[in-house]
């Protein structure tokens, strides 16, 4: 029987106003390029996709949304499944309140203040759920002490594995690129994918993804 796939990439927006968002830098490329080489190797792929340049990936079936809310309604709706990954870069907060016309500037130039709520957590939603995948993959994206945090991260989130890469403090690397660095991380061992493409990445997350299941047949 084919295993179905639920991946989520790129950023979410979260809206202050009809013209500006909260949102992050992520070009959504390595959510994307797993969903091809997953679907390549013949699972049944629904990619969830916050907003990217990118088009949507041939004879996969892709959901567009917005905001965390909207990501999460998404996955929930897409359950059951029997893989989830969480590629995607969620905003943690979002403006507490929507306001309906652009904010102006003030003539005493004081800068508006914008009070946040914090957004819901897909990946332990999902990890945590009655209708939980057989195998949970989150993404950790540090800007230091990177194996410490994203061990943190998956216990943490109660996800099975962790694809963990360093940024750039000036966010120069990474975002947007089409390579990467990468450790697997799971409940006993740390493994260096070592520098590489996205695309490489993709297809080697693709067999290791295949050896876990084949293993529990």
């Amino acid at each position: 029987m084919t295993q179905k796939v639920l991946i989520t990439a790129g950023p979410t927006y979260e809206p202050i106003d009809p013209v500006r968002f909260i949102g992050n830098r992520s070009s959504g490329k390595q959510g994307y390029a797993i969903a091809a080489a997953l679907q390549q190797a013949g699972y049944d792929v629904t990619l969830i996709s916050g907003p990217t340049a990118l088009p949507d990936p041939d004879k996969i079936n892709t959901i567009r949304i917005e905001t965390a809310n909207e990501m999460l309604e998404a996955c929930l709706d897409t359950l059951p499944a029997d893989i989830m990954i969480c590629a995607a870069a969620v905003s943690d907060w979002a403006p507490a309140e929507f306001t309906n016309h652009k904010i102006k500037k003030r003539d005493d130039t004081t800068a508006p203040v914008i009070t946040l709520k914090e957004n819901p957590d897909i990946l332990k939603t999902l990890s945590n759920h009655e209708n939980r995948p057989a195998l949970v993959i989150g993404f950790a994206a540090e800007t230091e002490n990177l194996e410490e945090n994203a061990k943190t991260k998956r216990k943490r989130k109660n996800c099975d594995w962790i694809l963990a890469n360093l940024v750039a403090q000036d966010h120069k690397k990474v975002f947007g690129e089409d390579q990467n660095h990468v450790y697997l991380i799971t409940a006993d061992k740390t493994e260096d994918w070592g520098e590489t493409s996205k695309t490489d990445i993709a297809e080697k997350l693709t067999r290791r993804i295949t050896g876990f299941l084949n293993a529990d047949e």
